[in-house]
C-alpha cells in the first residue's frame, strides 16, 4: 500500500466532502503542527460523534465519512473512516484498520440481536505521523465511557491508542481476537458478506433502533 493511497479521497473515506474539510479545519484550528492536528481530529471525532451500533449495517452510507459527520451519530467503521477522512483533508496520510474482538461489557440487547459477544471487522483509523503509522480508536465518545466505568481512550499520536482491556472496577472489557490488517478505504463489500454470514439476526433487523448509551449501563 503507497502513502499516496492514504492521502487520495476514496469512496468512503472521501476526504474531499466539503463538509469533512470544513469540519476537519475547524477541529484543527491553532494546531500547528501534524500531530497537534491529529490529535484534535480523534478527540472531535470521538466525542462528537455519538457511538451507535444500531444503524443499517448493510447500507453503505453508513460506512461513509461525510454521512457519518452529516448524522452525528456513527458505529466504529464509520467513526474511523471519518477521523481517516479528515486526517487526509489536511494532509495527513491516513488508512483504516480492522479488527475482531469480543466485547465482555456488551449490552444484553445488543448481545440477544447478534447472537454473541464477538465483534468481526471492528474498526480503527491509522495515521502516519512523524514517519510511522499509529492506530487510532475514536469509536466510544466520552459520555458512554463514563458510563460503563471506562477511561476514555487517549491518543498521543506516538502510541497505539486501542480499546482498555479492563474497565475501572477489573471487569473483563475488551478482547482482540485476530487482526485483519490496514485498508486504503473501507472494503464494503467484503464486510457486509462476513456480517450476513455472522450475524444474520442483525443483519435482518436493519435500522433497529435504541439507545446504546442506556442499554450498555444496564448490561454493565
Amino acid at each position: 500500500m503507497m502513502t499516496s493511497d492514504c492521502l487520495a479521497p476514496g469512496a468512503f473515506i472521501d476526504s474531499d466532502a466539503p463538509a469533512v474539510v470544513a469540519f476537519a479545519q475547524r477541529a484543527a484550528a491553532g494546531a500547528t503542527e501534524p500531530r497537534a492536528a491529529a490529535l484534535r481530529l480523534y478527540a472531535a471525532v470521538r466525542d462528537g460523534i455519538v457511538y451507535d451500533p444500531y444503524v443499517d449495517l448493510a447500507d453503505p452510507a453508513n460506512y461513509r465519512a461525510s454521512t457519518v459527520l452529516a448524522k452525528g451519530r456513527g458505529f466504529c467503521v464509520g467513526k474511523a473512516a471519518l477521523l481517516a477522512a479528515a486526517a487526509r483533508s489536511l494532509g495527513v496520510p491516513a488508512r483504516v484498520g480492522f479488527a475482531d474482538v469480543k466485547n465482555h461489557l456488551t449490552s444484553k440487547r445488543l448481545y440477544e440481536t447478534m447472537k454473541t459477544d464477538t465483534f468481526i471487522w471492528h474498526s480503527y483509523a491509522e495515521l502516519n505521523l512523524d514517519g510511522r503509522w499509529v492506530k487510532a480508536t475514536p469509536a466510544f465518545d466520552q459520555a458512554l465511557c463514563e458510563r460503563l466505568s471506562l477511561a476514555p481512550l487517549a491518543f498521543d499520536g506516538v502510541n497505539d491508542s486501542l480499546f482498555h482491556p479492563f474497565d475501572k472496577t477489573g471487569q473483563r472489557h475488551m478482547e482482540y481476537l485476530h487482526d485483519r490488517g490496514p485498508y486504503p478505504d473501507v472494503p464494503f463489500d467484503t464486510i457486509v458478506a462476513d456480517l450476513r454470514t455472522a450475524y444474520p439476526h442483525m443483519m435482518r433487523a436493519a435500522g433497529l433502533a435504541g439507545e446504546f448509551r442506556n442499554e450498555a449501563v444496564a448490561g454493565a
